[in-house]
């Protein structure tokens, strides 16, 4: 290289006159530890036709971005955090591991958001090729996952969005001022004689209930208390600790290596279906789920508890400590004589079948105490006025295996090590990547955009293992 400032100097400067005595090659401008070097082995060693991603069939017409080329800038921006088509597009003209992977070859944003509308099923698939790869490197763990869930916003600006309870007070409050206003009109025509003409607040009010019975109308057509027409499919979940419309991303880690192993998002505003689905995409992903798979309060739905049991799965979740001497669990079940027996030792005869939750319904035998009134600890036990009632799950007996899981020690020290498991994952994803909010819209386009994500905080890890040469896709 050539420039003027040759010579000694006490600061460095920027010298615009510099001139390359050879031009420098494009491998040249990248340090060989690179993370944009890591994406371009992975994504070519990948069968894009097979995955099904849509690839040029025809040498006629006029030259295309190659798939390849596109799912490397795509990947690469969600590991570097940039996940928009106008900001990959300035990337591939500005940043340097860009600029490298597309060969100086920029596509425009209308480009980049057309492979992503015409892929989303191919690029989830990325998710279980680099597992795969992983797995056949021992590097992943299979000895301990952990199972959780987080609710991200969605894109949709949620005061767009139709609420119930909103919509009825509004109309009740709509219905007040109108018929003030009646009255008012009544009062003045009484006083003045003859007809009095009817104000036009009146008709703008009667336009606005019609329009909010409208929009309660809508929600009884939906079934739901809670509508976003900017994107149907979310549902109302606390996000940061208020309500908003939201989708519930999943994953399970694994201890051994940090990695994500499953990941999915549901509409689901609660976890309590989720631990064998998420398990079952665990051995769908690696062949088989872990020695120990622990999960939070959340996934304790004993349906679950059962189907995972008859799976082989081996599950730890976290169960509350009883609340008081006569909380539900310190009462024993007596399945042969239909009945239970308090911690006092009186029995709870069974009384009726109870049908629980909407969701995915199933009947529980509600037991009840008939010597309450006469019970020296009746209000400590209960509040009812009519007795202490028991409700035993169709499913009791997993419940209470769990329970007994509870009492080894060992056992209770590892679901301590949920939280360090799982947490780092939403935390690499919330706050290291800044992804608080989808950018897409849809159950289909949030999926494809978890997945991703959830492929490059992989990537991230396994970043170490590829750089000291223990990773190759080759």
């Amino acid at each position: 290289m050539l420039g003027k400032n040759d010579g000694m100097s006490y600061e460095i400067d920027a010298d615009y006159e510099k001139q390359w005595l050879f031009p420098p090659s494009i491998e040249e401008l990248l340090s060989a530890d690179h993370p944009a070097r890591m994406v371009r082995e992975f994504v070519e060693q990948q069968d894009l036709d097979g995955l099904g991603f849509k690839t040029r069939k025809s040498e006629q017409g006029r030259p295309n971005y190659s798939a390849g080329l596109l799912l490397k800038v795509w990947l690469y921006g969600y590991v570097s955090g940039n996940r928009s088509c106008r900001g990959l597009e300035r990337a591939c003209l500005d940043q340097m591991g860009m600029l490298w992977l597309t060969g100086m070859n920029p596509p425009d944003h209308t480009t980049l958001w057309r492979f992503w509308r015409d892929n989303r099923k191919a690029i989830r698939k990325l998710f279980k090729q680099l597992l795969q790869v992983a797995l056949s490197l021992d590097l992943v763990g299979l000895v301990l996952h952990a199972v959780d869930g987080t609710k991200i916003q969605s894109q949709a600006a949620g005061e767009k969005g139709l609420h119930r309870e909103r919509l009825k007070k509004r109309l009740s409050r709509m219905d007040e001022a109108i018929e003030e206003i009646l009255k008012q009109t009544e009062q003045a025509a009484a006083q003045e004689g003859g007809e009095s003409r009817l104000p036009e607040g009146l008709q703008q009010r009667q336009q606005l209930k019609a329009k909010i019975q409208e929009q309660l109308k809508l929600l009884d057509e939906k079934q739901r208390d809670h509508f976003n027409a900017g994107d149907s499919e979310a549902r109302v979940m606390k996000c940061r600790d208020q309500n908003r419309f939201a989708y519930n991303a999943q994953a399970v880690a694994d201890q051994a290596s940090g990695l994500i192993v499953a990941a999915n998002v549901v509409t689901e505003e609660s976890d309590n279906y989720q631990l064998v689905p998420m398990l079952d995409q665990v051995k769908e992903n690696l062949g088989q789920v872990a020695e120990q798979n622990l999960a939070d309060a959340g996934y304790k739905a004993t349906t679950q508890l059962a189907e995972a049991e008859a799976k082989n799965y081996s599950v730890m979740v976290h169960l509350a400590e009883p609340d008081g001497p006569y909380d539900a669990v310190q009462f024993v079940y007596d399945a042969g004589n239909d009945q239970c027996i308090c911690p006092r030792g009186e029995h709870l005869e069974f009384e009726r079948l109870k049908q629980r939750d909407k969701a995915e319904p199933y009947a529980v035998r509600v037991y009840h105490c008939q010597k309450y009134l006469d019970c020296p600890v009746r209000w400590q036990c209960s509040s009812s006025k009519t007795g202490r009632t028991v409700q035993i799950h169709p499913n009791h007996d997993a419940l209470v295996r769990q329970r007994e899981k509870h009492r080894d020690e060992a056992l209770r020290a590892a679901l301590k090590k949920r939280c360090v498991i799982i947490e780092p994952v939403f935390g690499w994803g919330k706050q290291g990547m800044g992804f608080r909010r989808w950018t897409v819209r849809g159950l289909e386009k949030v999926k494809t955009q978890w997945l991703l994500l959830c492929t490059a905080i992989n990537l991230r890890r396994l970043h170490k293992h590829w750089v000291t040469g223990k990773l190759k896709f080759a």
